[in-house]
């Protein structure tokens, strides 16, 4: 069993909520947009983390975290980038991933708002997990948290806070 917290789009800061949402995880997943390493620093302190660079990250981050990561988390087989876009609108080398490795569950963020739809097209529950820093358009800071047991993803929670 992995409890897992998931966020995308920090921008360079992670605010204390987050960190406190992600209390107790066994891995941390960031969908891109990092901004700093400090940021990756403060959640590895409290996690295990996967991470993807996102389009506003810097070549420093870039030699840290590919732009792709496909793994096994338990059972169900991972796929993260940070432009992905959704169900019905996959941006083209995401659908083309998503064919050719078969993922599970698809985690993806950019767009800053948050999204979690199942895709029956492609039997893959996608998550985008919004924003969770303080650069941009959104109201809010939002996170995602689940755990994924075997072959079955559940418990999904929201952290979703007024921006301020």
């Amino acid at each position: 069993m992995l409890h897992i917290g998931i966020l995308s789009d920090t921008h360079g800061y992670v605010h204390p909520c987050v960190l406190e949402f992600f209390s107790g995880t066994d891995e941390i997943w960031h969908a891109g947009d990092i901004g700093t390493l400090e940021v990756t620093k403060q959640l590895a302190a409290i996690s295990r983390l996967r991470a993807v660079h996102g389009n506003i990250d810097g070549r420093e981050i870039r030699m840290e975290c590919p732009e792709v990561q496909i793994f096994m988390a338990e059972e169900v087989r991972a796929l993260m980038t940070h432009i992905g876009g959704y169900p019905g609108r996959y941006e083209r080398s995401a659908k083309s991933l998503i064919l050719s490795e078969k993922p599970g569950l698809f985690i993806a963020g950019h767009s800053h708002i948050l999204k979690v739809i199942y895709d029956n097209k492609y039997n893959l529950l996608h998550i985008n997990p919004g924003a969770a820093g303080n650069y941009g358009l959104h109201k809010s800071i939002t996170a995602v948290r689940l755990i994924i047991e075997g072959e079955i993803m559940h418990n999904l929670e929201i952290l979703d806070i007024p921006r301020k």
